[in-house]
């Protein structure tokens, strides 16, 4: 099962991806997550996306596609991955689907969460950062055990600048630029589903849930 959530930065893809997971036993995939893993590693493409990081540019699509390729033919990735606001952009996405095609390997449904601006406002205000793990936690939905501590290290929670309202707006400004043309691209291969992504996190997630049996590939009803 190849799973692709997209939708502006506080939808919620984060949160769904991960009770995906949970359930299923897959892997969610964000880029960010494995570029850092590949710089860390020090692999040969996280060398060269690293020479990138450090001169403060945007690492190109030719080598965050190669390092996305290799992560999803890992073992982890055989019965299927989600990927977490990854395609970004529309050459991304064409990019991806001849990975795919050498792979011989098809992407069974994109969600796109559709939210507002008050809503993301909202979560992303809420949101806390692991300064040690990077584990992400929502004051509101998925608060920590401990008051600004991490439940799986112990380090410090912080709020990042990126969930600062001024700069939400500003990466608000660059999804609508950049990402959501991939919403017409998804639709126009008739994978893309649009759920309202105001309602509760739990309501999103029985949708998608419903869609996914809809469609065949989840066979057990059973939310809870």
């Amino acid at each position: 099962m190849i799973i692709i959530l997209l939708g502006p930065p506080g939808a919620g893809k984060g949160t769904i991806a991960n009770e995906i997971s949970r359930r299923i036993s897959i892997p969610v995939i964000a880029t960010g997550n494995i570029l850092r893993n590949a710089i860390d590693k020090n692999t040969d493409l996280g060398k060269i996306a690293k020479s990138f990081v450090v001169s403060g540019k945007l690492v190109p699509d030719e080598f965050v596609i190669r390092i996305v390729e290799d992560r999803i033919t890992e073992s982890d990735c055989e019965k299927g991955f989600i990927f977490d606001g990854f395609p970004r952009t529309t050459n991304q996405a064409r990019e991806l689907d001849m990975v795919f095609k050498r792979l011989d390997r098809n992407i069974d449904q994109v969600f796109y969460l559709d939210t507002s601006y008050e809503t993301i406002i909202s979560r992303l205000s809420a949101r806390r950062v692991c300064t040690k793990c990077g584990a992400i936690y929502n004051l509101k939905y998925d608060p920590p055990e401990k008051a600004d501590l991490c439940n799986k290290c112990g380090g410090k929670l912080i709020q990042r600048v990126d969930d600062q309202e001024e700069t939400i707006k500003k990466r608000i400004d660059v999804y609508n630029e950049e990402t959501s043309p991939l919403i017409s691209y998804y639709e126009k291969m008739n994978i893309l589903t649009k759920i309202n992504a105001d309602q509760d996190l739990e309501d999103i997630f029985k949708i998608l849930w419903n869609r996914l049996i809809e469609i065949g590939v989840i066979k057990n009803s059973k939310l809870w």
